[in-house]
């Protein structure tokens, strides 16, 4: 079809019909657009709910439009009102309509006159995909209830009312009040001198997509770690994350020097309760992270160094839908990559990089075909699933493929041209491939053809000739696996004393999905895995224990799975448990006793986990 013309920003910026063909969002922004928005939150523990107030700051793109159309999920509606320009007020009718269950409730709001602006009072639902509320015994120091958010992928609609696709950016500020004595923290500058009194404001000066908006509320101090960084946490922990988190200002700087300065002023790291179901979320100036990487050696901040990265790949150049949001996680992998080698040495780089493979490899095949695409057909694929190890793991396997066959030098020039040609907006996957071809590809003829490039990005499955590190530590791991395995090397004797926390990982990820029994009881003895505080070693550890049929490992396992909400690390012990009837029954005494600390986003998991293996088993008698 042909396309309306496109927006501001030369000939390679977003179509308005391309944007209004979101599957994941009812917002019809070829009629209007928010580029605004004005949050009046209170933050109500007791019931846990925020009562907001929302005026949207309009675009009319049709000057025949009567209606705005915006997402919403569980939110209770008090009153939607339109304001003209004095500030004058008249009530506006609208129709919510039954939620879907995907999708939430598509608000139609009759708008004949076109406001510039548009006032909707609300209240949050206690249950809100994107919001959790934790009671003070489910925090770290048990002292004060702590709440946070999650809007990635389309949770933001529900606790804003709002265009809820990454296609639409709009600036916003907020006026937040608390309890006293509990500090507020939104994704935009923070004060780490802000007094605790109650009340808080904020403004995000940079357009950013809904999915990066983010609040949390709670107990929480905070330590400096360099002129434009700090580390927010529990008081109890702010101490250790900001040790671990000490090379902050390094990181930054080495980003700058690859790719541009850092263009959000502050860069903080807040350090969520375990419950948070991600290991991070890239909220502008305030990342979300795990404690799960507090391990005190440093060996997991890559965590930090994936976050900051997306300040380049990701918050400034956006994904338009989540069907390209290989654009966010892909590039920012590899940029990820570039900091911690340039910080932490090429090896730990490179067995990162290992590690990721070996997992794509393993996973990829059991994906549907669209899946393994990095640009995929849209609406085959949900939001949340569309954060894949395609996306990430495929994504940068094809920008260090990119690296390799131009060169270092000459991939840094355009990678660095692409954030600046395409900041503060959001792109398609083709977008971007439009960028890439004269400006790489045709600039120096003769290293890769156009065709290769078409293969990784909508071929199925990973291209024969992709480039995999080398690493002689792994290699020698390998044959000590082999060799243990084959009962020529006693646990006793592996060389594991020297091994680093990514050495573990790969010992672990590449042993047999059901091993010998008694070589995990071995391997125990000689090295005490069970009840490691490594969430990284756990999780591998306890799933390859249970495989086994290593029931004494079992009340460890559910202290790790009660004890943690993150997803990936939480999730592959419930899949191990569920594959017998005796293990199911005990992973769901465990999640009887671990639901209320978890995510709302974690319970749907292991539900729908637990759903799929009873079906399985009840089909199998």
């Amino acid at each position: 079809m042909r396309l309306l013309p496109a927006l501001a920003f030369g000939t390679l910026m977003l179509p308005l019909a391309a944007q209004a063909n979101e599957p994941h969002s009812y917002a019809q922004p070829d009629q209007v657009v928010v580029t605004h928005l004005d949050l009046n939150l209170k933050v109500d523990f007791p019931h846990r709910q925020l009562d907001g107030q929302a005026t949207l700051t309009l675009d009319w793109k049709n000057p025949k439009a009567t209606t705005l159309v915006l997402d919403t999920r569980d939110l209770k509606i008090a009153s939607i009102e339109a304001v003209d320009a004095k500030g004058k007020t008249r009530a506006l009718t609208y129709v919510l309509a039954p939620a879907d269950k995907q999708l939430g409730s598509k608000l139609t709001i009759q708008t004949p006159k076109r406001p510039h602006e548009v006032r909707i009072a609300y209240v949050t639902s206690p249950d809100a995909s994107g919001l959790q509320w934790l009671p003070p015994a489910q925090t770290a120091d048990k002292k004060q209830p702590f709440m946070f958010s999650q809007s990635e992928s389309i949770h933001a609609r529900s606790w804003v009312p709002l265009q809820d696709s990454p296609a639409i950016r709009f600036t916003w500020d907020a006026h937040v009040t608390a309890p006293k004595n509990l500090r507020v923290l939104m994704s935009a500058p923070n004060n780490p001198q802000h007094p605790l009194d109650g009340t808080f404001d904020f403004k995000q000066t940079h357009p950013v997509p809904s999915y990066l908006l983010a609040i949390a509320a709670g107990d929480i101090d905070v330590k400096e770690t360099g002129p434009r960084s700090a580390v927010y946490a529990e008081p109890s922990v702010v101490g250790k994350a900001a040790h671990e988190f000490e090379d902050t200002e390094k990181m930054i700087a080495t980003a700058e020097k690859l790719y541009g300065p850092y263009r959000w002023g502050r860069y903080d790291i807040l350090v969520l309760p375990p419950s948070f179901p991600y290991g991070g979320m890239e909220n502008p100036n305030m990342t979300f992270a795990t404690p799960t990487v507090l391990v005190g050696d440093k060996s997991l901040v890559s965590l930090v160094a994936h976050e900051l990265a997306h300040s380049w790949s990701g918050n400034l150049v956006t994904a338009a839908s989540w069907r390209d949001i290989w654009l966010n996680e892909g590039i920012t992998t590899y940029v990820q990559g570039r900091i911690t080698e340039a910080l932490y040495g090429k090896r730990q780089a490179d067995e990162e990089t290992l590690l990721s493979i070996h997992a794509l490899q393993k996973s990829i095949g059991s994906m549907s075909a669209n899946s393994q695409r990095l640009a995929p057909q849209p609406r085959d694929i949900s939001a949340d699933d569309s954060l894949s190890d395609v996306a990430y793991d495929k994504g940068s396997w094809f920008m260090r493929t990119l690296e390799q066959k131009f060169g270092r030098k000459d991939f840094d020039t355009y990678l660095k041209s692409y954030f600046n040609h395409f900041a503060w907006h959001s792109i398609t996957t083709e977008q971007m491939l439009a960028f890439l071809k004269p400006n790489l590809i045709d600039k120096y003829p003769g290293k890769m053809r156009w065709a290769e490039v078409k293969d990784w990005v909508y071929g199925t499955g990973i291209p024969k000739d992709a480039p995999i590190p080398d690493s002689p530590r792994f290699d020698a791991i390998d044959k000590e696996r082999t060799a243990f395995l084959a009962g020529t090397l006693p646990a006793t004797k592996l060389d594991a004393k020297s091994w680093n926390t990514q050495e573990w990982m790969y010992f672990l990820d590449r042993l047999p999905d059901a091993p010998p029994l008694a070589k995990m009881q071995q391997l125990d003895a000689a090295w005490h895995l069970t009840g490691t505080p490594n969430a990284e070693i756990g999780m591998r550890w306890y799933s390859h224990a249970i495989a086994a049929g290593d029931k004494a490992a079992w009340p460890a396992a559910a202290e790790h799975m009660t004890r943690i909400g993150r997803l990936y690390l939480t999730m592959p012990l419930y899949a191990a448990f569920a594959k017998t009837p005796d293990g199911l029954a005990y992973a769901e005494q465990v999640y009887a006793k671990a639901k209320a600390g978890y995510h709302p986003l974690t319970q749907q998991a292991v539900e729908a986990l637990f759903a799929k293996a009873k079906a399985k088993q009840s089909g199998a008698k």
